[in-house]
């Protein structure tokens, strides 16, 4: 958090004053995108990228006072170093240790969804962190308690003006603001990434690993993404304790299927699945060569399960590890403003 006292808060807001208001900041800046990416699905129309509001958002994600009780933040389920996910946790914990339903998914490249959540139940950013903190069992908090708390605090009046230009918080330049940083965090300069750039070699391994990907993984795990965005079943149950997609749309056909999630980073977001049942790779590659469940709504490609060898899960998994984005996960503009 900034360390700043409120009686210098409190010198620069009259200051302001005296000027008539403080002085809203416009340098504009764009969201860097790796030249093999797809056009992002958020383009910011409405809510122009600035410092100020990305930096705004950024301590707003690491702020426990954005709960209820003032101990769970953003980044208490979401760690930088583990690409934004909650590694060891194969549900979400919140408040009071309350736990969850689902994995906390990893959180990157989210101006490319065009739906968010497990079941796609929200469909654009500036709205999603509202599931979060409203959730009874994540941070628990009202959205009219949490402007009287943000309206109440001298440090954030002074930032929310300064980025926005607004003297009274409000729910719009909340989200606008979480929006700003959460939709720059962008993983996209892997091994992988150099590689398909022609900027590094791969191994053999990691080379077999690509072929063996593409044939047997990339129906659902769409490069350069690693994900079509879909939602499919792919088998973990045949009598399903959630039901995933279904319960946004209602649909019989969707009971069972989650949102494919990204493999970028895969290595460091452990466990997997939407329940994280799963605390390992060789565990996933396992369940899709003899552990898949029949039921109405399995993908079709999965019916047999998939043909992999030992020898090929080895190599595929070679393959995922090129994926992890080091300068990603180290970098200081994602990291705790603190």
């Amino acid at each position: 958090m900034y360390r700043f006292s409120l009686y210098l808060f409190a010198c620069l807001i009259l200051a302001a004053c005296n000027k008539g208001k403080v002085e809203v900041f416009q340098d504009h800046v764009a969201l860097e995108t790796p030249p093999h990416f797809p056009q992002p699905h958020y383009n910011f129309d409405g809510n122009e990228l600035s410092e100020e509001k990305i930096e705004l958002g950024r301590k707003l994600f690491y702020d426990e006072f954005l709960s209820r009780d003032n101990t769970v933040s953003c980044a208490s389920c979401h760690h930088q170093a583990a690409a934004f996910s909650d590694p060891g946790q194969a549900l979400s914990v919140g408040i009071e240790g309350r736990l969850g339903s689902r994995n906390s998914p990893p959180l990157f490249n989210l101006a490319w969804h065009p739906s968010f959540m497990w079941d796609g139940g929200i469909h654009h950013i500036e709205i999603m962190p509202l599931a979060p903190l409203t959730d009874p069992h994540e941070m628990d908090i009202t959205v009219p308690d949490l402007l009287n708390k943000l309206n109440s605090n001298l440090q954030y009046r002074y930032l929310f003006e300064k980025a926005f230009g607004v003297t009274t918080i409000s729910d719009y330049e909340l989200f606008l603001a979480l929006a700003q940083f959460m939709g720059t965090m962008v993983s996209g300069y892997s091994k992988y990434d150099r590689y398909i750039s022609g900027n590094v070699e791969f191994s053999s391994d990691e080379k077999d690993g690509l072929l063996l990907f593409r044939q047997h993984c990339a129906a659902c795990h769409q490069e350069p993404l690693f994900t079509d965005f879909d939602f499919h079943n792919n088998g973990l149950d045949s009598v399903f304790l959630d039901n995933g997609r279904y319960l946004i749309t209602l649909l019989q056909s969707d009971k069972g299927k989650f949102k494919t999630p990204s493999l970028r980073n895969i290595e460091l977001t452990y466990p997997y699945m939407h329940d994280g049942r799963f605390s390992t790779l060789h565990e996933v590659l396992e369940h899709y060569r003899s552990g898949v469940r029949q039921s109405p709504t399995l993908s079709p490609i999965l019916e047999h399960g998939l043909p992999i060898s030992n020898d090929d899960a080895e190599k595929i998994i070679t393959f995922l590890l090129t994926l992890t984005d080091y300068a990603f996960i180290n970098n200081p503009k994602y990291s705790s403003p603190d």
